[in-house]
């Protein structure tokens, strides 16, 4: 029977990669899928991931519709046995039930992958769907880390270099290395104690000999 499966975690664990590892595996088994995403770092109609590898995509727009698309596809002789959806929560709900349809109806599996919650702490709107409809939802075994070492849970954004919780949802960035200066935007995974006090790795830097506080107001 096929499924609809939810592969989740913060930036850094592994979801693209993951994304473009079952993808090969079904393939080298001869089955024919479809890849999509949204809003890839790499730029439009393109699933990367952050060991360079790439591979071309299908890119989900606002008003993309899976269920016609697959529908059409199958009407004109293709063959699809599988969809690999990167960046899952940028998808609008109604996606997410044409996907849950394609699985239902068409018996194609559906492999997700994206991020739970947003710089925010809140649930991304396609993430939250998927986790009510997915048959099975499971959580990356790679674990990112926080700056000071703990297992990271929250995904952070700077702008300009600092820690900002209010803004538009989808703002398309990456993490920018230690060594250079931060771009205007970037992201950053951190724990939940950081992520509350604001406390990136660059932060923690500069205040690193200067003893701080006891985090009492």
């Amino acid at each position: 029977m096929a499924e609809l499966q939810f592969f989740t975690g913060t930036m850094d664990s592994g979801k693209s990669t993951l994304a473009l590892q079952t993808n090969h595996n079904h393939a080298a088994r001869g089955r024919i899928g479809r890849i999509f995403t949204a809003h890839d770092r790499a730029g439009e109609a393109v699933l990367s991931s952050r060991l360079g590898l790439e591979h071309e995509a299908l890119e989900v727009t606002d008003d993309f519709d899976f269920w016609r698309h697959v529908v059409d596809s199958l009407t004109h002789g293709a063959r699809i046995d599988y969809l690999i959806c990167d960046e899952a929560q940028f998808y609008q709900p109604r996606q997410i039930d044409q996907l849950a349809r394609i699985v239902d109806e068409l018996q194609i599996d559906v492999f997700a992958f994206g991020i739970l919650s947003d710089f925010r702490t809140e649930l991304f709107a396609g993430s939250r769907r998927l986790v009510e409809l997915a048959d099975r939802t499971q959580v990356l075994q790679v674990e990112a880390l926080c700056w000071c070492g703990k297992r990271a849970t929250h995904n952070a954004r700077t702008e300009n270099g600092e820690m900002v919780t209010e803004g538009e949802v989808i703002v398309v960035g990456d993490v920018e290395d230690a060594d250079h200066e931060p771009a205007e935007v970037a992201y950053e995974v951190l724990c939940r104690q950081h992520h509350r006090r604001r406390m990136t790795a660059a932060r923690a830097r500069a205040v690193s000999m200067v003893s701080e506080p006891l985090p009492f107001t």
